[in-house]
């Protein structure tokens, strides 16, 4: 069946979980772990007279049951809570940094890390203004120097950004970097040639190529994340707005966008 036939099919029950701030509230605190009707009021900032009610038909659908004196989610309710934070951390994230999300193309992510987004919801985006056109690259520059290992995936590059790398690898910090097949032959080019031709004795230096179109920049380190766009206006790489992360559920989300790059590029022989 297609999502809209079992929507019309049930759609009074999913109205009547969905529209209700009391029941989702509920059943997201008891997915974490088992609640007493006091911690309940606490959560939800209602009375026992209005969360009972929620409470009984929760039970009667089998997605809560009461265990001693409080209230645990079932293996079914688990599913459905589930689906709900992910649907909450999706959407909180996508209205937290709309500006970003709606100028920029996103199909650049790959689908099942588009689906992952809610991972981003404590990341900021910074944006160059009037007053510091510089303020995205000064910070970018910032992230790398304070890396302990850089792995980075871009569709660009500037001679710039390359002699803050070229510092890092000859302090010894591993950087990790997939590029486009047309960056790739790039860097085989002035001014960049000359980089490569100084790191390429370096162990802890390493370029990954890819064959095919890459719409996006990462870069993730010990500490940060760092994503930027191609603009939904002109298709080129947006370098003027970047969302930033310290957060480690960020970091992860692009770390596995990264591996999940390296799986499908082939190492560069620095020659």
């Amino acid at each position: 069946m297609e999502p809209l036939e079992v929507y019309n099919a049930n759609y009074k029950l999913i109205q009547s979980i969905y529209s209700s701030r009391l029941k989702i509230q509920i059943l997201l605190a008891v997915a974490q772990r088992q609640k007493t009707l006091a911690e309940l009021r606490e959560i939800t900032g209602s009375t026992s007279q209005a969360i009972i009610p929620k409470i009984r038909r929760l039970e009667q659908l089998s997605l809560i049951e009461p265990l001693d004196h409080g209230y645990v989610i079932t293996p079914v309710g688990r599913i459905l809570a589930t689906k709900i934070e992910d649907f909450v951390m999706t959407i909180g994230e996508i209205m937290k940094h709309r500006e970003f999300w709606t100028t920029h193309d996103i199909e650049g992510i790959p689908r099942p890390f588009l689906h992952q987004i809610g991972d981003l919801i404590s990341s900021d985006v910074k944006f160059d203004t009037t007053d510091n056109m510089f303020h995205v690259y000064t910070h970018f520059v910032t992230i790398l120097q304070q890396a302990a290992y850089i792995h980075g995936i871009s569709s660009v590059m500037s001679p710039q950004v390359a002699d803050v790398l070229v510092e890092k690898v000859i302090e010894g910090v591993p950087v990790d970097l997939i590029v486009s097949r047309n960056v790739g032959e790039g860097l085989m080019q002035e001014p960049f040639l000359t980089k490569i031709q100084q790191l390429k004795s370096y162990p802890n230096f390493r370029i990954w190529m890819i064959d095919e179109p890459l719409h996006l920049g990462i870069t993730v380190t010990d500490k940060h994340l760092s994503l930027g766009l191609n603009s939904r206006v002109n298709a080129v790489y947006d370098s003027s707005a970047d969302m930033y992360s310290s957060d480690p559920k960020a970091r992860d989300w692009a770390e596995r966008l990264f591996q999940y790059y390296k799986n499908r590029a082939k190492l560069m022989k620095l020659e």
